[in-house]
């Protein structure tokens, strides 16, 4: 039978795809932009016809009507990430969460101790081979095909067909439908000085010929935006956005001095604009993979020179990084800020920096405490983390004593607490 043939047998409506879900099951969705929305609508407007089912993934990137505290008997969103579409079910306890390194998360799934019963997907156009792309979001994706008793593909002409280990055969497919919306696309976020003056601390940094992991977020981006002087980066990333693409199209990302897979940009799910999923199409110099290949430590630390750039919300005076939750309130989850922490710690010549504001709120509030708010998800520990930048300076940690790193992290610290934060140092007999 020609694959032709075979995928007209599976092509559906999107409403009677999502009936191949049982009650009970769990349906994973991948990561951000790779969710489809036409099934993940269908499903909202049919929730009521299934009980117990579990929606699990990480970053939603939409507002579907199943994240219903109402309904939750019938479909229940689980997090593996929190966005700001589920962070109030989160804070309400009706949504639930699980705790993982992104880098570990096809091994649970493996394992069975993940759900994974049935998977919903972006995908692009078959090729004349029979295969679809899931350029988008590989991310657990692929260990879920796996595992799960139903594939269901929402088959997108605006889905690029990424090269890498991404693709899904159409044998492989229970079903299947099609939508032309085109992909949401996501802005950079706004950067102002205090992100600039980070980006131009860390940027400092950064050799020519590094290897970059660069995370989301206004600090990364203001990164990316200074490094228009070196040459020759790579980039062994989880996610791809547009400051990426902005470097290659800039001729700074060469891919040429990466001696771990040279000439390849690697990256597991992907999240910016229209421009950035035509760079994708096809791209030789770019590889999508599953995130146990991109975010494994000690792979990703094959890549000598591994500078890796992510954010936290607060940082206590041993180094402890509390980057997912406002003390119990969730805000985001694990990802792979440690995965990546890891990985540049064991690569030679790699730094891993992790960046904040000195302040919140106005200025109000230190993000360098003492200790982490009650209730505080610790990301990344004290024992992982190295260099930690403010708009004040850059703090290096690895190797200090307790009052030592205290000390670094005060002297980065805003000014207008320095003192407050001495006296406290004071009082746990730091200082």
């Amino acid at each position: 039978m020609s694959v032709k043939v075979l995928y007209q047998q599976k092509r559906l409506s999107a409403a009677d795809a999502i009936r191949v879900v049982n009650d009970g099951d769990c349906i994973v969705v991948p990561t951000a932009v790779a969710e489809p929305p036409a099934l993940l609508h269908a499903l909202s407007a049919a929730r009521r016809d299934f009980r117990d089912v579990q929606v699990s993934q990480i970053l939603p990137v939409r507002n579907y009507a199943y994240v219903d505290p109402e309904t939750v008997e019938h479909v229940r969103h689980t997090a593996y990430f929190f966005s700001g579409a589920t962070r109030p079910g989160g804070a309400a306890g009706w949504i639930d969460f699980i705790p993982s390194y992104f880098s570990e998360m096809p091994a649970l799934i493996r394992a069975g101790q993940m759900g994974a019963d049935v998977v919903f997907s972006l995908a692009s156009p078959m090729d004349e081979y029979g295969y679809c792309s899931l350029a988008l979001g590989a991310d657990y994706t692929m260990a879920v095909i796996e595992k799960a008793r139903a594939v269901v593909l929402e088959v997108n002409p605006h889905v690029p067909f990424a090269n890498g280990n991404c693709h899904i055969h159409v044998s492989q497919v229970t079903a299947l439908t099609e939508s032309d919306e085109p992909i949401l696309e996501v802005a950079l976020p706004k950067i102002g000085p205090v992100q600039e003056a980070i980006g131009k601390y860390v940027a400092d940094m950064i050799p020519h010929g590094a290897t970059l992991q660069i995370g989301y977020g206004g600090i990364p981006d203001a990164v990316v935006m200074q490094l228009t002087d070196k040459h020759d980066l790579g980039i062994h990333t989880e996610m791809i956005g547009d400051g990426i693409m902005s470097l290659v199209a800039a001729g700074v990302v060469t891919n040429r001095k990466k001696n771990y897979h040279p000439g390849k940009m690697f990256a597991t799910f992907a999240l910016g604009s229209k421009k950035l999923y035509e760079f994708m199409h096809r791209n030789p110099a770019l590889e999508i993979h599953p995130v146990d290949f991109t975010n494994d430590p000690f792979l990703a630390a094959r890549n000598d020179n591994l500078h890796a750039i992510n954010a936290t919300l607060q940082i206590d005076f041993l180094g402890q990084c509390g980057s997912e939750s406002l003390g119990f309130k969730p805000y985001s989850g694990t990802g792979g800020q440690s995965d990546f922490v890891r990985a540049a710690n064991r690569s030679r010549g790699g730094k891993a920096f992790i960046v904040l504001p000195s302040t919140a709120k106005d200025d109000t509030v230190s993000r360098i405490v003492p200790s982490l708010a009650a209730g505080t998800h610790v990301s990344t520990s004290k024992n992982d983390v190295n260099y930690v930048v403010t708009e004040f300076g850059v703090a290096q940690l690895r190797g200090k004593s307790a009052r030592q790193r205290c000390l670094e992290l005060i002297g980065i610290a805003h000014p207008k607490f320095r003192a407050e934060l001495r006296d406290a140092a004071r009082r746990v007999h730091l200082l």
